[in-house]
């Protein structure tokens, strides 16, 4: 499989908020919250990795779209737990700037995969 930055982000960003879930699981932080970004954030790796051996030029756009919303989902769940002081501001940057950038990427990649499809 030829290298892939997308994919290489979203380990990255999966890997960090393994551990930051990990954390907040040790500092007692609602489970049902940090459960929720650990499922999201490690859901939008899984379905680029999947984009990879997609069935075709639709079902590449649909996973990474899937990605995508994921992404946006994190969002929402990492804004909520810092809003209630869930998690402390050092990771709570780290992770959305790294969830920003994901969602850039993907989106400029799905712009261009839609652009080559017609």
């Amino acid at each position: 499989m030829k290298p892939s930055p997308l994919r290489d982000k979203s380990a990255s960003f999966a890997k960090s908020v393994i551990l930051a879930t990990r954390a907040m699981h040790e500092n007692h932080i609602e489970s049902a919250l940090t459960n929720q970004l650990l499922r999201c954030g490690t859901s939008v790796g899984a379905n680029i990795h999947e984009a990879q051996f997609a069935q075709g030029k639709r079902d590449f756009i649909a996973k990474l779209e899937i990605a995508l919303k994921e992404c946006n989902e994190c969002d929402y769940w990492l804004n909520l737990l810092k809003e209630t002081d869930s998690i402390d501001e050092f990771s709570f940057k780290d992770l959305y700037n790294q969830c920003m950038e994901l969602r850039r990427m993907l989106v400029s990649s799905i712009t261009t995969a839609k652009s080559s499809q017609s």
